[in-house]
């Protein structure tokens, strides 16, 4: 396929990420129009569902519930500021967090009717009665790693927990798009590994399909020191080109500068 240029971002953070930058809504804005994007949507983390891993770490993870509600409102007033010029979309990336579906619901139920876009995403995954931070660390994902036995029961369960996101029901306000696919490659550089298990992800590609669900295709790997590749890449993006299932590019911006980065690509 031709070389293409992408009019819109789908997956921005704020000011009001916790381990983001302070760049302001108005900066990641000016950022979208100097490059000619035609529509943007602001994804900020939902709230987590719960403390199920160490608090401390957890708050560095998602804002709290006042501060999204600051997030929302601070953005209807930039939307109208800029609706003449650029297409903005208030949106959250939402953690699917296996156990917890019931208390995302409730979460979901509280925002959904101000989110026009959103992103279900996974950077959690459950082992045994404990859960664990996919994305932490080098050092984490080697312990992880060590844990469960392999690299590959690594991908296995995140995998598996990735299949369970898109078949969770969280209500009506469920995001219909699922983040950064392979996630799980975010340390490929350094626990090399290529994956086997077709089945596994062609069954979770036929599942996102059948419910007309999106794919977030996601530039933030490629900036990663450990990856330097997209989400997804390989076999996962080979699969949802050959079931032509429904791609938005997304920068994962969590500073205004990184907006629409590596947007131009063979796809």
């Amino acid at each position: 396929m031709d070389n293409k240029i992408i009019l819109r971002d789908g997956h921005i953070h704020s000011p009001y990420c916790p381990h983001g930058t302070k760049d302001s809504f108005e900066f990641y804005v000016q950022k979208a129009i100097e490059l000619g994007l035609e529509e943007i949507t602001f994804t900020e983390h939902m709230p987590l569902p719960g403390n199920f891993m160490d608090p401390e770490f957890l708050k560095h993870c998602s804002p709290t519930l006042d501060v999204i509600e600051k997030y929302i409102r601070e953005l209807d007033y930039i939307k109208e500021k800029f609706k003449s010029v650029i297409k903005i979309n208030t949106g959250l990336e939402v953690d699917y967090v296996e156990g917890y579906e019931e208390k995302i619901k409730e979460l979901l139920n509280i925002y959904g009717n101000k989110i026009e876009d959103s992103i279900l995403s996974v950077h959690f995954i459950k082992v045994g009665d404990e859960y664990y931070c996919v994305d932490a660390s080098p050092e984490e994902f080697g312990k992880l790693a060590q844990k469960l036995g392999s690299v590959e029961k690594v991908y296995d369960r995140y995998y598996e927990t990735l299949l369970k996101s898109v078949k969770a029901d969280l209500g009506i306000f469920k995001p219909k798009r699922i983040g950064h696919p392979t996630l799980v490659r975010i340390f490929n550089t350094e626990y090399p590994l290529e994956y086997t298990n077709v089945e596994l992800l062609e069954e979770i590609i036929k599942e996102i399909k059948i419910r007309n669900y999106e794919v977030d295709f996601n530039t933030a790997g490629i900036r990663k020191p450990y990856c330097k590749e997209t989400y997804p890449s390989g076999v996962f993006a080979e699969l949802v080109e050959h079931y032509a299932v429904k791609v938005v590019y997304g920068s994962d911006a969590h500073t205004a500068l990184d907006v629409g980065r590596d947007f131009v690509f063979k796809y």
